[in-house]
């Protein structure tokens, strides 16, 4: 949504395509390797760190880029020179989050036997997430360049207010983190 309304609509969906190439990835080793992913405990473990740190820069950035213009200023992470297609795959690709959450998923599918394990099945899956996957990003990516397009000098405000997402997000990701790890004390 940032991208879009502070770069353009194309910009948004490239970065949308390559999270979403990510995501797809990211399913369909969880389907193969099921096993394997979730026994890397220390890899996850660092994965959901550097997912926290991301998300905290992302927070600062967006603060700083509200309390320091009329709205003009980018997120300090999404100010470079990456294409938003690479931007969104690298953002996506540190992200863990969605392998438990299509762990989960997955293993609800295939107990209800709705999801069965063959090449077809999976690919059907898969393509229909990343389908599913676009058209949510469509509807933030519009959505949200619809509202701002609505409200007259709101990127600041709208600075503030992803700030303030990615702030909740971040304490929400400690919080998990930290659960986990009393969990295993």
């Amino acid at each position: 949504m940032q991208i879009g309304i502070q770069e353009s609509i194309q910009n948004a969906i490239w970065f949308s395509l390559g999270s979403l190439l990510i995501e797809m990835i990211y399913v369909r080793i969880s389907l193969v390797a099921m096993d394997w992913v979730q026994k890397q405990q220390r890899l996850m473990k660092a994965m959901e760190w550097v997912t926290l740190v991301i998300i905290v820069a992302l927070a600062i950035g967006s603060f700083v880029a509200a309390f320091n213009s009329g709205g003009g200023a980018k997120n300090v992470l999404l100010n470079n020179n990456l294409h938003p297609f690479v931007l969104g795959m690298l953002m996506c690709a540190i992200n863990p989050v969605q392998i438990p959450f299509w762990f989960g998923w997955s293993t609800v599918l295939f107990t209800k036997k709705i999801l069965e394990p063959r090449p077809l099945y999976y690919n059907i899956y898969i393509v229909g997430i990343g389908v599913g996957t676009l058209l949510g990003n469509c509807v933030f990516i519009f959505g949200g360049k619809w509202m701002v397009q609505r409200i007259a000098n709101s990127e600041q405000y709208l600075n503030w207010v992803i700030g303030g997402i990615f702030a909740v997000t971040a304490l929400i990701q400690l919080m998990m983190i930290l659960q986990k790890k009393e969990a295993r004390s």
